[in-house]
């Protein structure tokens, strides 16, 4: 079940992936396909999304001939009809809708059409006329329904599925009201006011021991549940081995069928398992998927019974109910045309009112019978496939009045063309020829770039920011506002795995990707000289949280306190409330610089130096770095981004995070890198590194040479309010304080311009604001506690820039590119770049994919939407009080995103990332299976190719001419949509 399960961790921990993990060592369309075939879920972007981008001009004819060939189609320019070859008819059944029209519109457009249409209509209806059907008794279409049905259950479907489709009532809604309360109490990670005592013997077993006690069963009308809960075997695999032979009895579908009640609640089965595979990760209740399956399945059987007994008089198992509805074929046929729909009014109602759960076992066989008869009587010709006809010949420019109408034989092999592609292929081809739009603009924009490559000789300052694609715009604003000052971009933990403990920290966090262990530990200490203030401060803090808690304990879990309390309070939080909802940003501020105030401002230091190496490991990490672990990680870190010479006298290493209020998923805001954290601690670990005499030694023995006129500093970026932290300015010399206020001033400006530019992609944002009227408004979104949309994350994330700033540096790419440094003239065998694209390409497939997924399918891969969200456990999000845990991310993070896979371009020659490519397992998973798109740039000359699976490296030649503006705001102003790259005049010294 993992290659099928969510495996997104608890919430709090929250990091991007790919939401088919389980599915990435197929080509990506296989992989696609089998998740579809599996869960039933859709995995490409409605057809008349696309169907809109190509009416906007965001796809073209072009885009889709070469989706077509890309596909693999045969015979594409062999004429088919009237001269129009295959290639033309395929286009034409994309622009077409399959699906048609409702009966309801169909009848209207009958209606009102007016000639030429209405004769082509006409002539769709005569060569789309289906053979008659009459003959065919509606008793033999009942028995090959049925077995059809029958062979489901254990396939896609299990019991409560075919018995959802006999009457209408789905047992999995009871199922998950009595499972997900037992389940979240069960995981639980410190907020439920109820554990069940028998908890440490498992979850079947404290299952058994509150659900025979429950007096719920009741109130379900299910008494003699007691009795039967406490005949369940004490080991869940004897339950299973008990229950299953009741719901199906083919041993062999066994799995599968356990599989698919696994995927019906996908969220709860999900976290089960997670936590059953990461044991350290909760309180120590032991968690077993095998207890969750067995109570599961229990639950289905109890439910399924109490069904099928309301539906037939008797509690049949999976063999006696086939041999019931095989006996009375009238029943079925009438419940199984009531499911499919398309019955007349009168009919519906009538075969509503028999198949209604209460009134089913008292009708005599010839009321169904009647019913049938009347039902088969009423079929009506589906003049469907006549209109979808039609609007292919008026796509293909085949219905004028001064052409000869096409024949039946023509029509069917119009028809037969247009419908050999299956819906997972239309959905293939539209994202090829989406991505393929979007890829020519990416890469036109880079062509007309290179020319324009210049370098800043003597940089003021040199920016080293998160490859994130959010800190595009902030490094573009930058440049704009100061052309002297350099920007680089690499993983947001500046190559420091580390675990991080703060001065209010309970508990060291890991700060590096999620794929690795730090074995070193950083600890916050007060400054020199401060030590005794510490405890003061700690005290005062403690006090304040611990007002907070048991003013929530008691509000919450006390019926005399609580309403007290409430009663009590209640001037002061309306009070509170009503400037928290009129001026955001005004009142977050004064209750940040209250609790600032409160607890006490207490300078601090790292604690960073090892005096002697350590065994260490990731439940015993070393305390600090060692000079020689200090010296590796600066040295690789520098080389690894191309800063090895040139140094600006401010060297600024800017970590991020995001920062808003009411969140579940803040976590999701934050630096992947940092595993979902903020890497403000990472750059200034870096940053105190750099600094170090003995650092700077060690590296110019290695030959690194950072001269005493350099001075590093760190800060965070909150990507949410565009605000700055800055970190140790009291130990800046004095020499570099008036570099450093330029700099400082500089970011402020590239903040609020950047604040601005956001402002344009949010409805609710003033249109056209100024700066600081950008800044005010993001900022109000961050402390407002009913803002759903405090940033937009991610969204519109499209790809991956590696190399010199040079090749994209005066390009305006609307903060959908990841930007990682990477300097190809000093890696002549490609090791470095292989090593950023093992770090790199993972961690911004898992972002791309997960919005992709997240985006196409909200309902299933999502979670929905974040208005009715309940944390739950403090390990994920339901919705409302009674639902399935919603894994991915909420509507609100993707509804404007633009889901594509995530396109890699690298600057190094293809004989090089060839040989990456061919001795890392990883990147061939990635690569060869067409999950991300990688384009080579030659580093001299600026030619590109596209990597192809089956074909190598294919050249790219396209148009070269690209928009040029003065700055950003003169590209963007008025716009609200996303937009093609663009040419900065203002961005090159």
């Amino acid at each position: 079940m993992r290659h099928v399960l969510p495996a997104q961790a608890p919430i709090r921990d929250f990091v991007h992936h790919n939401t088919l993990h389980g599915f990435q060592h197929l080509p990506f369309a296989d992989a696609l396909a089998a998740a579809t075939q599996l869960t039933g879920a859709s995995t490409y972007w409605p057809e008349a999304r696309f169907r809109a981008a190509f009416e906007q001009g965001r796809i073209n004819c072009d885009d889709l001939d070469v989706a077509f060939d890309a596909a693999g189609l045969d015979q594409l320019d062999q004429p088919l009809v009237a001269q129009r070859s295959r290639r033309d008819i395929l286009r034409a059944s994309l622009l077409v809708p399959p699906e048609g029209l409702s009966a309801e519109r169909r009848a209207w457009l009958s209606r009102e059409t007016q000639p030429p249409e209405a004769a082509i209509l006409a002539l769709c209806r005569t060569l789309t006329a289906a053979p008659s059907t009459a003959d065919v008794a509606w008793q033999n279409v009942a028995s090959q329904r049925w077995a059809t049905l029958c062979q489901r259950v254990g396939g896609d479907w299990t019991l409560r599925h075919l018995l959802e489709h006999l009457s209408g009532e789905n047992i999995l809604e009871r199922v998950r009201s009595m499972l997900q309360r037992h389940v979240a109490a069960h995981l639980d990670l410190g907020i439920a006011a109820w554990r069940n005592p028998a908890r440490a013997d498992g979850f079947y077993a404290a299952w058994r021991a509150s659900a025979g006690l429950d007096v719920g069963w009741e109130l379900d009308d299910l008494p003699a549940v007691h009795e039967e809960i406490a005949h369940l075997p004490a080991d869940p695999l004897d339950t299973l081995l008990d229950e299953l032979p009741r719901l199906l009895p083919d041993e062999a579908r066994w799995p599968a069928y356990l599989e698919r009640l696994a995927l019906d609640m996908p969220g709860w089965s999900g976290m089960f398992l997670w936590r059953d595979d990461h044991p350290a990760t909760g309180d120590g209740t032991p968690v077993a998927m095998l207890d969750y399956l067995a109570v599961r399945v229990v639950l289905e059987r109890l439910l399924a019974d109490d069904l099928i007994r309301r539906l037939t008089g008797s509690p049949l198992n999976f063999d006696e109910l086939a041999g019931y509805f095989a006996a009375c074929p009238a029943e079925f046929f009438v419940r199984d045309a009531l499911r499919c729909g398309n019955l007349p009014e009168d009919l519906q109602n009538r075969a509503a009112y028999l198949t209604a759960p209460a009134e089913s076992v008292r009708l005599d066989e010839s009321e169904w019978i009647a019913l049938a008869e009347a039902i088969a009587d009423s079929a009506q010709p589906d003049d469907s496939m006549a209109w979808y006809l039609a609007g292919l010949l008026l796509e293909l420019d085949l219905g004028g009045a001064d052409q000869a109408a096409p024949g039946a034989a023509e029509a069917a092999q119009l028809l037969d063309c247009a419908g050999s592609l299956s819906p997972l292929q239309r959905g293939q081809i539209w994202l090829e020829a989406y991505e393929r739009h979007y890829r020519e603009q990416l890469l036109t924009a880079l062509a007309a770039n290179h020319s324009r490559q210049q370098t800043v000789t003597r940089p003021s300052a040199q920016v080293i920011m998160c490859m994130d694609d959010r800190e595009e715009g902030t490094r573009r604003h930058l440049e704009e506002i100061a052309p002297d000052v350099v920007t680089y971009g690499a993983a947001g933990f500046f190559g420091v795995a580390m675990y991080w403990q703060g001065l209010n920290d309970a508990a060291p966090t890991a700060l590096c990707p999620v794929v690795v262990t730090p074995e070193h530990l950083v600890c916050e200490q007060p400054a020199l000289g401060r030590e005794a203030a510490l405890a003061a401060h700690a005290a005062r803090q403690g006090k304040r949280l611990g007002w907070r808690e048991s003013l929530f304990q008691k509000t919450g879990g006390s019926v005399l306190v609580g309403p007290l309390l409430t009663a009590l309070a209640g001037l002061p939080a309306l009070l509170a409330l009503c400037a928290a909802s009129l001026s955001p940003n005004w009142f977050g501020r004064t209750l940040q610089r209250w609790r600032e105030w409160f607890d006490g401002a207490l300078p601090s230091r790292l604690a960073l130096t090892a005096e002697t190496p350590a065994s260490a490991t990731g439940q015993k990490p070393q305390h600090g770095f060692t000079d020689e672990e200090q010296v590796d990680r600066v040295a690789a870190f520098l080389r690894m981004i191309g800063l090895t010479q040139d140094f600006a006298p401010l060297v600024l290493m800017f970590g991020h995070g995001s920062g808003s209020l009411n969140n579940p998923h803040l976590s999701a805001y934050d630096c992947g890198a940092c595993s979902g954290r903020h890497g403000g601690p990472n750059a200034r670990v870096f940053a105190a590194m750099a600094n170090r005499r003995e650092v700077r030694a060690g590296l110019a023995e290695r030959g690194l040479t950072i001269p005493d006129s350099v001075w590093f500093v760190a800060a965070e970026h909150n990507t949410c309010d565009d605000s700055i932290v800055w970190y140790d300015l009291e130990a800046v010399p004095a020499n570099w304080q008036p570099a450093l206020d330029r700099l400082v001033g500089q970011l402020n400006e590239a903040c609020r311009a950047h604040a601005a530019e956001r402002c344009r992609r949010l409805a609710s944002a003033p249109r056209n604001p100024t700066p600081w009227q950008g800044r005010q408004h993001v900022g109000g979104r961050a402390q407002d506690i009913s803002q759903v949309r405090p940033e937009l994350g991610h969204a519109t994330n499209a790809a991956a820039f590696i190399g010199r700033r040079a090749m994209s540096r005066g390009l305006f790419l609307d903060r959908r590119v990841f930007l990682i440094s990477y300097d190809p003239l000093n890696d002549p065998a490609g090791s470095i770049a292989e090593g950023i694209l093992l770090a790199a390409g993972p961690v911004g497939a898992g972002i791309a994919l997960e919005y992709y997924f997240s985006t196409v399918n909200n309902e299933y891969f999502g979670c929905g939407s974040k208005v009715t969200h309940n944390i739950t456990g403090q390990f994920g999000v339901m919705e409302g009080a009674d639902s399935d845990l919603r894994t991915g991310l909420p509507w609100q993070m993707v509804e404007i995103h633009e889901p594509m896979r995530l396109l890699v371009v690298v600057e190094q020659r293809t004989d090089v990332l060839a040989e990456i490519l061919q001795r890392q397992p990883p990147l061939q998973e990635l690569i060869n299976n067409a999950w991300i798109v990688l384009v080579a740039k030659e580093p001299s000359t600026g030619a590109m190719a596209q990597y192809c699976p089956r074909r190598g490296w294919l050249p790219w030649s396209g148009n070269r001419v690209l928009p040029q503006v003065a700055r950003s705001a003169d590209w963007f102003a008025g716009q609200s949509e996303a937009l093609a790259p663009a040419q900065l005049l203002g961005a090159m010294k």
